[in-house]
């Protein structure tokens, strides 16, 4: 067997990734938990993976944006090691489908079509994608995306068909008039009942809406609130710790108390 660990397999990309494939095609043959795996085993830890990637991204973490990089290029070598010897396709296969596509869906690059901005890229990749068979421009959004993806993946795919708002004051008057809508649902002066699904329809739109100006306005809305998450998880955290050392119990504060640990966090935990 081949020293996998000698540094000549690290000189070029060529020999790195061969390097991975011997590695993963030995872990199969010999390894029990390798031996093992199903697509739909890998499955649910290639979504942790990706999870790990992006949290890595979000932190601007280099060293492990590398790792979660490598984890994630080893689950699609592993996927694809799978497929072959169930006789499907295999990773050659896999690369130049991917290359035909990227060929094809570029003709302005590799052939005579012509396309001098980032809108007129995606109207020609959609158009193409119809003239391959796909039945509707929204074919290709994941249904088991999380919903705010889903939005923003919706309205930037109807946007390279020319479905869209022409300037962002507009997608601002909408905003404001879904507010409207969901604030006539219910009276926050009083306690009477509301009716929850239209309350819901409502904020649903709001929602929409506003993911929709997000994207006008170059902001990533995935990426916006999970950096409001993370920052509030920082925020409560040091506010824990605060009590802890004051030997007081959170169940037991009040909001006014436990205020002053979170402000105090604002200005320190930026």
């Amino acid at each position: 067997m081949a020293n996998l660990a000698a540094p000549a397999y690290q000189h070029t990309p060529q020999l790195a990734f061969q390097r991975l494939l011997d590695v993963l095609y030995t872990l199969r043959l010999e390894c029990p938990w390798d031996k093992k795996q199903t697509m739909e085993s890998l499955r649910h830890l290639t979504m942790e993976e990706l999870y790990e990637l992006t949290d890595a991204i979000l932190e601007q973490d280099y060293p492990e944006i590398k790792k979660e990089l490598g984890d994630v290029l080893m689950h699609l070598l592993f996927y694809a090691r799978i497929a072959e010897e169930e006789g499907h396709f295999n990773i050659v296969d896999v690369l130049n489908a991917i290359c035909d596509k990227l060929i094809t869906r570029h003709p302005h690059i590799y052939a005579d079509a012509s396309a001098s901005t980032e809108d007129q890229v995606k109207s020609n990749w959609e158009a193409i994608k119809l003239q391959e068979g796909n039945k509707s421009v929204l074919a290709g959004v994941p249904k088991g995306l999380p919903a705010l993806v889903k939005a923003y993946r919706i309205q930037d795919k109807v946007r390279g068909v020319g479905f869209d708002w022409e300037d962002k004051r507009q997608v601002w008057e909408k905003v404001e008039e879904e507010l409207a809508e969901f604030k006539t649902e219910f009276n926050i002066e009083t306690t009477e009942a509301i009716d929850r699904e239209k309350a819901e329809a409502e904020f649903g739109d709001l929602l929409f809406s506003l993911i929709n100006y997000a994207r006008h306005i170059g902001i990533n809305p995935e990426n916006a609130l999970e950096r409001t998450n993370k920052k509030f998880i920082t925020r409560f955290t040091y506010l824990e710790q605060k009590a802890t050392e004051n030997k007081q119990q959170l169940q037991d504060m009040s909001l006014e108390e436990m205020d002053v640990y979170w402000n105090e966090a604002k200005k320190i935990k930026k």
